[in-house]
């Protein structure tokens, strides 16, 4: 069974493995640039003069990259659903079903084999990529903290929990519609809207959010209300001096007020005890989100699963 799953894969497993090895080379010689801007170690780095210069220069440098590292949020999708597509769609349409449904090897031991093998392949690789990902960012990490779109959606476990959820779109959708093709276009589109879905509406439901506020300081200096950047703020915004917090148009007509009396705005706000508020989820819930998230897309693919064990069952031809 190993090599025959070999042999019907070996095309996609190489192609990946290639194209993820070039771009983790790619990384690493960035990301060791990027590392000697600071000697002693970028989560080492704490307020010092030299600190800052060195998060100016990654900035300057760098920065660029940032933007870049987005094409990588695709890197799950492809993964699992290159893998997982072909799995069942090539057998229908290539009619090899028919031989290999009909030897010594059960077709559900079929089945689980080539499940545990491609499943196996889509985690090792995606595993190894997140890792050389996760220590290009580090120094981008210390300057903005691993809450970010950019930084939480490539890190830790998620993304090896997105590729399996990929994967088992993908297997489903092939054993559905029985083409490759469209099966990859299928579990493309479901893995965005679901991953789009859950960053935007359940991710910040994960644990109840914190709230800091402050009065508006008459000088208005540029620093967060009471907590860390590496923090995650999901809301901010005024409130007034019992804590009701302002509209935009409210606040808005205090600033044409302000301007009308010729009068600093900020000095105008703390005057009438305005107060800055945000609504954050701290650093150090970065791994309970991650474990959450991770869990909810590997729930997701265990039912996809369920769902194509359920079609070979039936014999779906």
């Amino acid at each position: 069974m190993t090599w025959l799953i070999w042999r019907q894969h070996r095309t996609e497993v190489c192609v990946l493995g290639l194209l993820l090895a070039l771009f983790g080379i790619v990384l690493l010689v960035l990301g060791t640039q990027a590392h000697d801007l600071f000697p002693g170690g970028p989560a080492r780095c704490a307020g010092t003069e030299a600190c800052a210069a060195s998060f100016r220069r990654l900035d300057e440098e760098y920065g660029y990259l940032e933007n870049l590292l987005a094409v990588f949020y695709l890197v799950p999708v492809v993964i699992g659903a290159f893998l997982g597509a072909p799995l069942l769609a090539r057998e229908l349409e290539e009619g090899t079903w028919q031989l290999a449904w009909t030897q010594a090897v059960p077709r559900m031991r079929w089945l689980a084999a080539k499940l545990a093998a491609l499943a196996g392949v889509t985690v090792v690789l995606t595993g190894l990529f997140t890792a050389v990902l996760t220590w290009f960012r580090q120094p981008f990490d210390a300057w903005e903290g691993r809450f970010q779109y950019d930084a939480f959606d490539v890190e830790g476990l998620v993304p090896v929990a997105y590729a399996l959820f990929a994967f088992g779109v993908a297997t489903a959708a092939g054993a559905i519609l029985r083409r490759s093709l469209p099966a990859f276009g299928v579990a493309f589109g479901a893995f965005l809207a679901a991953r789009m879905s859950v960053a935007l509406l359940a991710r910040p439901a994960y644990a109840t959010p914190l709230t800091a506020m402050e009065p508006v300081p008459a000088g208005g200096p540029d620093d967060r209300a009471g907590h860390s950047v590496a923090d995650w703020t999901v809301d901010q915004g005024y409130a007034d001096a019992t804590g009701r917090r302002l509209s935009a148009t409210e606040y808005y007509e205090l600033e044409d007020a302000a301007n009308r009396a010729g009068t600093n705005v900020n000095q105008f706000l703390h005057a009438r005890g305005i107060q800055r508020f945000e609504v954050y989820h701290p650093a150090d819930r970065f791994w309970t989100f991650q474990l959450i998230e991770a869990a909810l897309f590997v729930a997701l693919a265990g039912v996809l699963i369920g769902v194509v064990v359920w079609r070979v069952r039936r014999r779906i031809v």
